[in-house]
């Protein structure tokens, strides 16, 4: 992945390879609607539900946290979440869910980035998902006075929004196998993507505070992402494509109330702690970690437990 050079400064990444991202906080209008769409369309288990709260995800991990406003609204013209993204152990596991939503006729679109194959989906609430597998070897990206080029191994130029080619997807499957199986184990949080105020604040956040190497800059495009290596690039992605300075939403708005730094271990988790509060910025210690929010106002829940269900069902109740 190359780019052009920007004015926009850039950092080398100071966390560990190993940090991941963990579950994402939305509210909902419906639980009942919103619980029957994620296991029965997605595949997703439940894990607990009590009162207003639930929690979904793999057979051995909470991916995705519901709390149940009847009143909230959605609101446009605010930060938050752009999508969420469901990263797939397999291109195999992709095609399962892909001929599955074709099967339900949910609508979706599946998309060739070159270096990931996706399909994109929203939920009954207008929460856009991504489900994706990376592809890294089949193409690299690079910008062009600004914009997008991306090239396919087989030597296709374009601008890596292409249809995905679902038959050649589908032939990873075989003819006995079943589409209503559940999300499979492996399956994860592979990124978020943001709507941000700025560009050139959250880069300096995400980079020069928290620490992930900076990705793609495209302020043409008025996109920047960060990631942790080769492998995993593009696990948080912000743009202002809502118009720079865009105000947060409303506590009481649907959408993402927080989402979920992994860090390996107790003593990464407070170096970056110590950096968010060198920066000026307040680190809320709460029993699973830090709250911390970006220049945007989106929350951040920093914490050092893995996102298992012996070390998430009990404790993700109360937040």
């Amino acid at each position: 992945m190359t780019t052009n050079p920007t004015p926009i400064p850039t950092s080398t990444l100071v966390l560990p390879p190993t940090t991941r991202l963990g579950r994402v906080h939305l509210t909902v209008a419906s639980l009942d609607r919103q619980i029957a769409f994620y296991t029965q369309v997605l595949g997703l288990t439940l894990h607990w539900r009590e009162d207003a709260e639930a929690a979904l995800g793999s057979a051995n991990e909470i991916l995705l946290r519901l709390t149940e406003n009847k009143t909230a609204r959605r609101v446009q013209h605010a930060t938050g979440l752009y999508h969420f993204a469901i990263l797939y152990p397999s291109r195999k596991e992709l095609a399962r869910i892909v001929a599955k939503l074709f099967a339900l006729r949910y609508p979706n679109s599946p998309t060739d980035h070159g270096f990931s194959k996706t399909t994109y989906l929203e939920d009954l609430e207008g929460n856009t998902i991504e489900l994706y597998v990376r592809s890294l070897d089949d193409a690299t990206v690079e910008l062009v006075n600004g914009q997008y080029v991306v090239h396919y191994a087989d030597g296709r130029v374009t601008d890596g929004r292409d249809p995905l080619d679902v038959e050649a997807l589908f032939a990873e499957l075989d003819d006995d196998d079943r589409l209503d199986l559940p999300l499979p184990v492996g399956a994860q949080l592979g990124h978020v993507h943001l709507y941000a105020a700025s560009l050139e604040d959250s880069l300096h956040f995400y980079a020069d505070i928290l620490g992930f190497a900076a990705g793609l800059i495209a302020p043409a495009f008025r996109m920047v992402d960060v990631g942790l290596d080769a492998q995993q690039n593009h696990v948080i992605a912000f743009n202002t494509w809502k118009g720079p300075g865009v105000p947060p939403a409303p506590p009481n708005a649907l959408g993402m109330q927080y989402y979920t730094i992994v860090l390996p271990d107790a003593v990464e988790m407070q170096r970056v702690v110590d950096r968010v509060q060198a920066a000026g910025l307040t680190a809320e210690q709460t029993e699973e970690g830090f709250v911390v929010s970006d220049p945007s106002r989106i929350k951040i829940l920093l914490t050092d437990r893995p996102p298992t269900l012996t070390n998430a069902a009990g404790h993700c109740r109360r937040r």
